[in-house]
């Protein structure tokens, strides 16, 4: 489904204000009003807003970290609050996808097996697994940034650029299966494609400095290689697929930032 405006269309402020706040509902679970009903549709059209989204969850993040900091608790128990915070604020959406993809890549033996088991509402080991191996990771990185200035960057900058990501992957190989929810959402327009990744890219510069660039290629390339992945095992991408695919983005964000920066 492609989802190209006239450029009457995408300079009309009204236009931008209604993408926002649908980015805002489909990432977050803050009461945004809206009228009307959302299609998946209007999620694929809003795709260039992401990075606003995860600007909104970094934030919050990281305003808990600074103030975990300021009551004088140590980094590595102030990441760990900032993190919860971000879990309350999406829903843990993307986390439960990576937990999904894990169990059903882990478990299953066959595609049809696999794409069952990603639909279990259970958690298996290998579930759990990931999951405490990407709270924790994220938590030492952002503990290792220690000061409150530098751990709130890379908080906003890591839940921006690893969403701006996530338009283009949509565009970039076939649907696993043809329900679901990245199969309602269809298939981001080129343009709001590159606008989200200019966006993410702006907000990575501002937070990350020179380590942007680093952070940006190992965020994309986690990202990329798990959608490849997702090919050989599913035969294409699902809406598990892209929240595991933003969950790597965002710990390789974290992980470059900590190891550049403390370095």
């Amino acid at each position: 489904m492609n989802t190209d405006r006239g450029i009457g269309a995408i300079l009309d402020w009204r236009l931008l204000i209604k993408d926002v706040r649908v980015a805002l509902i489909f990432f977050t679970r803050l009461p945004i009003p809206y009228d009307g009903t959302i299609a998946g549709a209007d999620f694929a059209r809003a795709a260039w807003a992401n990075p606003f989204a995860g600007v909104m969850i970094g934030a919050a993040g990281g305003a808990v970290y600074a103030v975990a900091f300021a009551l004088r608790l140590p980094p590595l128990l102030s990441a760990p609050f900032a993190l919860a915070t971000t879990m309350l604020l999406t829903g843990a959406m993307h986390e439960d996808g990576l937990g999904d993809v894990a169990d059903g890549f882990g478990g299953g033996f066959t595609r049809e097996r696999k794409l069952e088991i990603m639909r279990d509402s259970r958690i298996g080991a290998y579930a759990c697994l990931a999951l405490i191996l990407s709270v924790a990771i994220r938590a030492a990185a952002v503990a290792a940034l220690a000061r409150p200035a530098t751990a709130v960057a890379a908080l906003i900058a890591a839940h921006a650029g690893a969403r701006a990501i996530l338009p283009t992957l949509m565009r970039l190989g076939p649907l696993a299966r043809s329900d679901g929810l990245a199969a309602d959402a269809g298939e981001p327009a080129a343009g709001a494609a590159w606008a989200a990744l200019l966006l993410g890219s702006v907000v990575l510069m501002l937070g990350l400095g020179a380590t942007a660039v680093p952070a940006a290629l190992t965020g994309f390339g986690a990202a990329y290689a798990m959608v490849r992945t997702a090919e050989r095992h599913i035969g294409g991408r699902t809406g598990d697929v892209l929240g595991a695919a933003e969950q790597l983005a965002e710990i390789a964000i974290l992980v470059t930032a900590a190891a550049l920066t403390v370095s």
